[in-house]
C-alpha cells in the first residue's frame, strides 16, 4: 500500500471555488492499476488559508508512480480552473507507506498488519 497526499493552503474567500474544481473534474483515478481510494480533506482554518488535502490510497509506490507517468495524469491535471489564485504557493506532497495498519474485521474484532521493514 502507498498513500500519496498533496496539501493545499486554500485562500479563505476562495474554499467554495476550489471544492467546486475538485468535485467537478474528471480524476482518471478509476482507470488506473492499483487505484484503492481518494478523498479530499478539509482541515483547520487559520488566519490566512483553510488547508486541504488529497488522499489517495494505492495498491503499491510503483501504481501511484505509474498514474504520474500516464495519459490519465496529464488529462486530470491539464485544465487550470480559473486565472485567480485558489491557493497559497505550491501544494506541498508527501508519500507514505504504511508500517502498521489496524482494522475493524467484519465479526467486530480487531485486525492487525504489519508492513516489511523498508532499509
Amino acid at each position: 500500500m502507498f498513500i500519496a497526499m498533496n496539501r493545499f493552503k486554500v485562500v479563505p474567500d476562495a474554499t467554495t471555488e476550489f471544492e467546486q474544481v475538485w468535485l467537478g473534474r474528471d480524476s482518471q483515478l478509476g482507470e488506473m492499476e492499483g487505484f484503492v481510494e481518494f478523498q479530499l480533506l478539509r482541515g483547520p482554518s487559520y488566519e490566512d488559508h483553510v488547508l486541504y488535502a488529497s488522499h489517495t490510497v494505492w495498491a503499491s509506490k510503483s501504481a501511484f508512480e505509474a498514474w504520474t507517468r500516464s495519459e490519465q495524469f496529464r488529462k486530470a491535471h491539464s485544465r487550470a480552473p480559473t486565472t485567480k489564485p485558489l491557493y497559497l504557493g505550491h501544494p506541498q506532497f508527501e508519500g507514505f507507506e504504511p508500517i502498521q495498519t489496524l482494522s475493524k474485521t467484519q465479526d467486530g474484532s480487531s485486525a492487525e498488519r504489519h508492513s516489511e521493514a523498508v532499509a
